[in-house]
């Protein structure tokens, strides 16, 4: 199953918040975020994990109410490694898109969320399973903090990833610099905290996009990269997000897709 793309209006939603403005830290929005997205899980559900620091408290929370008797048959489908060994540690049932091709609904956070709910993701390094997942997801559900929203993708001046084979990572890396699309980026391979190379949980490489103000176009962007040989995926994710839950001091805001 593919998913289709979601393009329709934004309605948003705002819950008010008890907290004081800017009381609350950035993992306690997080955690808001992730567990209001939990609410949308039902009993009997195929679910897609997410990567990443807010994705955390979504598995956590899916953990502790599967525990707890409150969620009962869910089937799970990991996005990373990293994921895969906390759902395990928290017990919950572990699948893969091979023997669950249809997911339900899957739940993951984002780097940047533009005002149409396109998303640069990846900076974690697990952008091209979390894409496969949330491809075959029936409702995607983005959760960050307020700090993620951007006005244009790329605007935060932080890693847009691409992941690419290792096999000639430097002539791809050039080009990648070089598209028209993306003019004025710099590229750099990513390092790990060791110094050497970063390798993804697919074994590849990559290169991250570093854009001194936002790309004027996302889309064209996205199917220029696509477009070289060796280029895996991109941390471009457009038209994707059904529902994105924002978390601040104030409150959460939920943003929602019309169909």
């Amino acid at each position: 199953m593919t998913k289709q793309k979601v393009t329709g209006e934004v309605k948003t939603t705002v819950l008010s918040s008890d907290a004081a403005p800017g009381s609350l830290t950035q993992d306690e929005l997080k955690k808001m975020a992730a567990h209001k997205a939990v609410e949308y899980v039902k009993s009997g559900m195929v679910v897609g994990l997410g990567t990443g620091s807010t994705a955390y408290f979504a598995v956590a929370r899916i953990g502790e109410l599967l525990a707890s008797g409150e969620l009962k048959d869910i089937i799970a489908v990991p996005t990373s490694i990293a994921t895969k060994t906390q759902a395990e540690s928290l017990n919950i049932p572990l699948a893969t898109l091979d023997t669950q091709p249809r997911i339900d609904i899957a739940i993951d956070g984002a780097d940047e969320v533009d005002p149409e709910l396109n998303l640069v993701k990846g900076r974690g390094g697990a952008l091209l399973r979390e894409k496969m997942v949330e491809m075959a997801s029936s409702k995607f559900i983005c959760i960050v903090d307020e700090s993620k929203l951007e006005e244009g993708l790329g605007g935060s001046k932080l890693a847009m990833p691409i992941e690419i084979t290792q096999f000639c990572w430097q002539y791809n890396l050039q080009r990648l610099a070089q598209l028209p699309e993306v003019e004025g980026c710099e590229a750099k391979v990513r390092l790990a905290k060791d110094g050497e190379k970063y390798i993804t949980d697919n074994g590849n490489f990559i290169v991250d996009l570093y854009f001194n103000e936002p790309m004027k176009d996302a889309r064209a962007a996205a199917v220029a990269i696509n477009g070289l040989e060796g280029v895996v995926e991109h941390g471009l994710f457009l038209d994707m997000t059904d529902i994105c839950i924002i978390a601040a001091s104030a409150g959460i805001t939920i943003k929602e897709k019309s169909t």
